[in-house]
């Protein structure tokens, strides 16, 4: 089903987030009517107010956890893109309770809101760490997808389209490891490496708001929507970075963190053998079969075939100099080179 945003009332939740304040300069030049910003974080939103300066954004504080604010946020609302969630691997292994509150309980609530108020269309969105999770935000996150797909499975008749996304790191994001790497490097500083040869998918900001956009484009009630990246070695990533900053700083090994994965994966081969190709993205089908064991069990699923993970370890993986042209497309990345006094005008026009 296509759907156009002119006239539409939009929420974001966690929406002064990284994603969200990129997704609403994105919506701000569309024709929208209203664009929603459900947070906890007063200040960030006094600041998202003043820097946009729109008549058009409303900004409710609130916490998804709690159903009142999110049925609140929700009242009238088109389209909901949900990216309120904890995303702190060390931090939700101290205290997994809050993950599964905000990223399983607080999901609920929205998908709940969403369609008790007549939302057309939910999007939520997931991370390469659900996928065979060893911590509790991946689990929490895993948690997530699945009750944004019994929202289907429980309400057949419903008019509210509930969907995921998954994709991996999002680069520059707000917690993420490169702008780590940037205060290190103007500070002189060497570079914190947990193990060089982790491998980690990268996306841009760019990528992760079109992946939404493509599933409120797309989606059919359950569906899950994966854009296809490319990987590289942290330890690749760090000398990329030392290398455009022209630095003298060396990498620094500090060990693995908690529940840190050498890789990660983006799709599963059980998934990836009933997903269809989209070019760019793979669409991976809600599981629509009835609660009834006599029938799986006779029947089952007899079209699966033996696919491989589509995995950071296996997938195309960028060396230092492919990973330095990726760096280079990010706007945040060139600003901070001229900043730092160096130029990037030959590269780029090499590139």
């Amino acid at each position: 089903m296509n759907y156009s945003y002119a006239g539409r009332k939009i929420l974001i939740t966690g929406g002064t987030g990284s994603f969200g304040r990129t997704v609403t300069k994105k919506l701000l030049e569309r024709n929208v009517a209203e664009i929603r910003v459900l947070s906890r974080d007063e200040a960030k939103q006094d600041e998202m107010r003043h820097a946009l300066g729109d008549d058009r954004l409303r900004f409710y504080l609130g916490d998804v956890r709690d159903y009142d604010s999110v049925d609140r946020a929700t009242r009238d609302i088109d389209f909901v893109f949900h990216a309120a969630a904890l995303k702190q691997v060390p931090s939700c292994e101290f205290f997994p309770l809050e993950a599964v509150r905000t990223n399983v309980f607080g999901s609920d609530n929205v998908v709940r809101a969403s369609a008790d108020n007549g939302a057309r269309s939910v999007v939520c969105l997931s991370t390469d760490k659900a996928v065979y999770p060893v911590n509790a935000m991946g689990e929490s996150k895993a948690l997530m997808e699945k009750v944004a797909q019994s929202h289907g499975l429980n309400n057949p008749t419903t008019a509210t389209i509930v969907s995921c996304v998954r994709y991996g790191n999002v680069m520059y994001s707000r917690g993420s490891v490169i702008p780590l790497f940037v205060s290190q490097l103007r500070a002189g500083k060497d570079l914190t490496v947990t193990n060089p040869n982790m491998t980690r998918f990268m996306m841009s900001l760019d990528h992760s708001v079109d992946l939404v956009e493509f599933a409120f484009q797309k989606a059919s009630q359950g569906d899950l929507f994966i854009r296809k990246a490319v990987a590289c070695t942290i330890g690749d990533l760090a000398q990329a970075m030392i290398n455009l900053f022209e630095s003298s700083s060396t990498v620094s090994l500090i060990g693995t963190r908690h529940a840190e994965k050498v890789s990660e994966t983006l799709a599963t081969r059980e998934e990836l053998s009933r997903a269809q190709d989209m070019g760019e993205y793979f669409r991976v089908p809600a599981d629509n079969r009835e609660l009834n064991y006599e029938l799986y069990v006779e029947e089952g699923d007899l079209h699966r075939e033996t696919f491989v993970d589509y995995d950071s370890h296996t997938v195309e993986r960028l060396d230092v100099e492919a990973v330095e042209d990726l760096l280079l497309t990010l706007p945040e990345i060139r600003r901070e080179l001229t900043d730092a006094g160096i130029d990037v005008s030959q590269r780029l026009s090499d590139a």
